[in-house]
């Protein structure tokens, strides 16, 4: 699917800006003209474009000049120069600045949009090269267990087709992972996959950063931006946390999955996106659709297919595998010696309730190779697992507040566990009147319990 791109057309020329325009905008990028190489890189240092097109004479400066500024600016945007007084000079001079490419006027349509189309695919594949060295190994599913197993076999399953999943689980179970997975093995695989967590932005910039806006459509809107929507065209969008999102949002994020269609803030048109949405999220969206805090009718275009992510403590199989697969990565990065586990080591791994899940391994491996020097053995796990939780997988036990160590915040949390635990004893795990007990929702409640590590199938089991 083509890529729809921002360009920037410089010519002194008002007719050759307004065929190229037309050109540009017919194959279904955005043009924006600027008939001078001043005002062009005013614009440039402004905002982002895909790519510049630009003449090389020019009253004032020219491009080559033009050419130069920009490199001293450090715009990275690729730059097709054209002329109708090239020479061999003028091209190898525009080429040793950075142009990708040099056109002699006339231009053909077809030979201008095939120069523009190669000039933007080139552009991705670098930016691309970036990112995969940059995510080399930060993105890769390791697994073993049968829970993990019958999680593959879904997503496998509903990868290929259109179908829109929400994701399930517990923070750091990896949900981002398995979206992006969905996205690779989906046949948008080769178009951007584009991610937004609801719960990081604010409720009065989530519109901006979902559907885009355009320049003055509010204080600080300096320049034209392209939404999340828009960035994934062709392509995959994933809303991590989208139980946060604010209702009236949820409204407009309902009309575009209907329609397929996002106006930004500020426009005046709608733009057609074909987009395949990804939610995830580890709040109970069924819940929140009962307390009014979710729409139902976006609860019904979202949870088509529900694929809940098993929490670490029911895939103790998978914690050799990770931890092994973290130790090699985190060594690599630091250019540290690479180390093995003792089998002890990996039973005291697998003993902890990891509240945190697979973030929280990956962050306790790198604290256990900074505190061992050869093999990781049980006491230099011990050492790095968090004091105040290292109670057995379900048990959710920790120390006396008394006896506490750490922290404020750390005996904060080992004290909130220690009363959960003593109040769901005393009401025999009935979790509504735990819950009236404690002056929470209910929901509240099993949220704290996921926050705190406390498996209720477990201690049900180990109180009986």
């Amino acid at each position: 699917m083509p890529h729809k791109a921002n360009l920037l057309i410089v010519d002194d020329d008002a007719n050759t800006l307004a065929s190229l325009a037309r050109a540009f905008r017919l194959a279904g990028h955005e043009a924006t003209v600027c008939d001078s190489a001043a005002r062009a890189l005013e614009l440039a240092r402004a905002q982002r474009f895909d790519l510049i097109l630009s003449d090389v004479v020019m009253p004032g400066k020219d491009g080559l000049g033009f050419l130069e500024d920009l490199k001293n600016l450090g715009v990275t945007s690729p730059v097709v120069m054209i002329s109708g007084q090239a020479n061999i000079e003028m091209a190898v001079r525009a080429t040793r600045l950075g142009a990708v490419d040099f056109l002699e006027k006339p231009i053909s349509t077809d030979k201008l949009l095939v120069t523009v189309d190669n000039a933007l695919k080139l552009k991705r594949l670098e930016e691309e090269n970036v990112e995969l060295r940059q995510r080399l190994g930060r993105h890769e599913l390791i697994w073993s267990s049968e829970a993990m197993r019958r999680v593959m076999a879904q997503v496998e399953r509903v990868a290929a087709s259109e179908t829109r999943v929400c994701i399930l689980g517990e923070t750091g179970t990896g949900k981002e992972l398995i979206a992006r997975t969905l996205h690779e093995k989906s046949a948008r695989r080769e178009a951007p996959f584009i991610t937004l967590n609801c719960a990081a932005v604010p409720a009065e910039l989530i519109e901006s950063e979902l559907f885009g806006h355009e320049k003055g459509a509010f204080t600080g809107a300096a320049a034209r931006h392209a939404g999340k929507f828009e960035q994934a065209h062709g392509g995959t969008l994933f809303l991590d946390e989208i139980g946060d999102m604010p209702l009236p949002m949820q409204a407009k994020l309902l009309r575009v999955l209907e329609e397929g269609e996002v106006e930004r803030v500020g426009g005046d048109r709608a733009l057609r996106v074909d987009v395949r949405v990804l939610v995830a999220t580890h709040r109970h969206l069924e819940e929140l659709v009962r307390q009014g805090s979710f729409r139902q009718d976006l609860f019904h275009r979202v949870f088509v297919f529900p694929l809940q992510l098993p929490p670490l403590r029911d895939r103790l199989d998978d914690i050799p595998v990770l931890a092994a697969h973290f130790a090699a990565q985190i060594a690599t990065q630091n250019s540290w010696k690479p180390r093995t586990f003792s089998s002890e080591a990996f039973a005291a791994l697998q003993k902890y309730a990891w509240p945190g899940n697979v973030r929280e391994l990956r962050n306790v491996i790198e604290r256990v190779l900074l505190l061992s020097s050869d093999q990781v053995d049980a006491a230099s796990v011990q050492l790095a697992l968090p004091q105040l939780s290292q109670g057995v997988v379900g048990a959710g036990f920790s120390p006396a507040p008394g006896e506490s160590s750490g922290t404020l915040s750390e005996r904060v949390e080992a004290f909130e566990r220690d009363v959960l635990l003593a109040e769901l004893k005393r009401h025999n795990h009935h979790m509504t009147n735990t819950a009236r007990a404690l002056g929470l929702e209910r929901s509240h409640l099993y949220k704290k319990c996921q926050q705190l590590g406390i498996d209720l199938r477990a201690i049900r089991k180990s109180d009986s």
